[in-house]
């Protein structure tokens, strides 16, 4: 969580946003005479202002004091060395790496291809297909073959239908016809999603490759996606000691309670097991169709048809429920589902087409021409140890003679030579040389072009440069904070215990009952509830009383509970023996209390945690005292009433 903390609050600092009245030479403060300048504070402060939970942190003055915290930690970070530590570099450039891949796309086709994606999602397509398997790396003659066969069944299908042809020829081996029943975009290889969205309904697309091989479709219908759902849900879970018939027969107690006119929400907040919806009346969030990993939960949302329908209780791993339907909502909009896409896109094999358009962009940009350069070298001296992958440069290999520069990098023939020389484990079958050659040099120059491009990015992308330095900071602030706080508090098991004692009053149980609740929407009922439980009946005999003729009048819940207790109204009075009746969530109560246990103090071992998290809380307000003597820090007061007046 501390991780996570830092990196939401303090690492997110700099960004695009840019504040232009201000002179980036205006100094707002320094920290040991080193200078903090305005426009850095102004960026991070826009850019922080709708993450921070506490509206006193958009105060820039207690702003500020969080952001010269920030400054001293990073001073003292440097100070200490850990910008030299081998694993804080090591890190930093695999983050380097990944970062910059969010930066080296060409954005129109990328753009292009999440809209195309969006239409995708938004639609569903119900098709079969027909497939000749053939390989990737087939050689000319066979992948010939394989494309006359599907072109001669394509025909067959026009004469004959599509779905006689597909049952006759598929063997699973060879030849594959197959139902594909619905799908919708990112469940097929993009090839193949591509052609079955653009095939018209009841029509047989053209012959098409993919990895596996060469395909035909037919599109049987096409429909929109179903959106999204929200709703809400009564959650029985079966619990330590208890059958399955147990929370089932719970879960149909509750169901014939709404049959019987209860509220939904009423019900779920006095019984529901999930805990972070039933305050909520059981409202979950918004979900679409694959999202869930609870199928059965999924399948019977959907079949749900008006808002405020009701299902019949369902099993799932989870437990059982009841659903009610909130709200439908169809597929998101554009702008709302394009940050999901872009990612897919980029994982998907559609990023094959960006990373083509990339080579092109970079080509112009670095000047370099389409024409590959005189390979006629390289192909002379390869030979068959190539394919046994053997080969090997020979050794008066021309090594030092330039093949390509990139702006001022230049590459040799032995970056190319070497380059070559690993290639041969990409090799499958034979290949000529001329072919392997100049399929190398492709990936050679896409590779350098990229290597070139990220190792400038920093001076290229004030974006880019932003984001590194903010990531760079974090790391430092992340091992300085291990290292001084959280790592200490985490061996210095004493002085921790030592905090706890000194702090006893701010850990403890509040007052509580062993209580069985009984709960029904009739005040009749619990009136009479109340009779028998003064007789000592038990519960179970007083529900075998009471909810008769099918209907359950009255439900007991039997658990500790304090006064924050879901069962209990906030005005329950804690005292031993029958309650009087409570109105409580649209219906009544009663309680009977077999003991109150009084505030207690919480033995160290239970709150151990909490206790280390307020000890660290506490360290670390003493070590800023300590940075703040070791390093000054000097506001300028006139900055900061210019940075006051632009924010108001």
């Amino acid at each position: 969580m501390k991780l996570k903390y830092y990196t939401l609050v303090f690492l997110l600092f700099f960004s695009v946003f840019a504040i232009a009245q201000t002179p980036k030479e205006d100094v707002l403060f320094t920290v040991a005479d080193e200078p903090v300048y305005v426009s850095e504070f102004l960026r991070v402060y826009n850019k922080n202002l709708n993450l921070v939970q506490d509206e006193s942190q958009k105060d820039v003055d207690e702003y500020l004091k969080l952001f010269t915290n920030y400054k001293l930690k990073l001073k003292e970070a440097k100070a200490q060395g850990l910008h030299e530590k081998s694993t804080y570099k090591r890190e930093l450039e695999t983050y380097k790496k990944q970062l910059a891949k969010n930066y080296m796309t060409d954005a129109k086709v990328s753009d292009a291809l999440v809209e195309e994606a969006y239409n995708h999602i938004s639609h569903s397509v119900k098709a079969n297909h027909i497939l000749v398997r053939v390989a990737e790396d087939a050689s000319p003659e066979d992948t010939l073959v394989a494309y006359n066969k599907i072109e001669k069944l394509r025909k067959r299908t026009l004469e004959e239908g599509f779905e006689v042809v597909r049952k006759e020829v598929h063997n699973g081996k060879t030849l594959f016809g197959e139902e594909l029943g619905w799908f919708s975009g990112f469940k097929m290889v993009y090839k193949f999603e591509k052609v079955a969205f653009n095939t018209p309904v009841g029509e047989i697309s053209h012959p098409f490759r993919t990895r596996f091989g060469y395909h035909i479709v037919n599109v049987l219908d096409k429909r929109e996606a179903r959106g999204e759902r929200t709703v809400k849900h009564i959650m029985i879970i079966t619990k330590k000691g208890d059958t399955l018939s147990d929370a089932e027969s719970r879960i149909r107690d509750i169901y014939k309670k709404i049959e019987q006119g209860e509220a939904f929400e009423a019900l779920a907040k006095e019984f529901s097991d999930d805990k972070n919806s039933a305050p909520r009346g059981g409202l979950l969030k918004a979900f679409s169709s694959g999202q869930l990993s609870v199928p059965e939960f999924e399948e019977a949302t959907f079949a749900l048809q008006n808002e405020g329908d009701i299902s019949e209780p369902i099993k799932t791993n989870f437990g059982w429920h009841i659903i009610k339907l909130v709200n439908t909502k169809p597929i998101g909009t554009f702008e709302e589902t394009k940050p999901e896409l872009e990612q897919k896109v980029k994982r998907d094999t559609r990023s094959k087409l960006i990373e083509e358009a990339l080579i092109t962009k970079l080509k112009e940009k670095y000047g370099i021409s389409n024409e590959r350069p005189d390979l006629s070298y390289f192909i002379s001296i390869l030979n068959e140890d190539f394919f046994k992958r053997t080969w090997k440069l020979p050794e008066d290999f021309n090594k030092d003679q330039e093949l390509l520069k990139i702006r001022t990098k230049t590459l040799t023939n032995a970056d190319f030579g070497d380059f070559l020389v690993s290639q041969q484990k990409r090799i499958r079958g034979k290949q000529s040389f001329e072919k392997i050659v100049n399929n190398a040099y492709d990936s050679f120059l896409s590779s350098n072009l990229k290597q070139y491009q990220e190792e400038n990015l920093e001076n290229e992308n004030e974006d880019y440069a932003h984001i590194l330095g903010e990531y760079r900071d974090g790391l430092l602030l992340f091992d300085l904070m291990e290292n001084t706080i959280w790592q200490a508090a985490k061996t210095d098991s004493i002085e921790v215990q030592d905090f706890y004692e000194k702090h006893k009053a701010d850990y403890f149980w509040p007052e509580r009952v062993d209580a069985e609740v009984a709960s029904s929407a009739s005040k009749k009922v619990i009136k009479k509830v109340i009779k028998l439980l003064n007789e000592n009946m038990a519960a179970e005999d007083i529900k075998k009383l009471v909810n008769t003729n099918g209907e359950v009048n009255v439900i007991f819940t039997k658990d500790t509970m304090d006064i924050n207790h879901q069962a209990l109204p906030k005005n329950f009075i804690l005292q031993k023996g029958v309650s009087k009746v409570y109105k409580h969530n649209n219906g009544f109560i009663v309680a009977n209390v077999g003991k109150v246990l009084p505030k207690q103090q919480k033995p160290y071992d239970e709150v151990k945690g909490l206790v280390m998290s307020d000890y660290q809380t506490e360290k670390e307000n003493l070590w800023l005292e300590e940075l703040r003597a070791k390093y000054k820090v000097v506001i300028n007061n006139d900055a900061l009433k210019r940075v006051k007046a632009e924010i108001k």
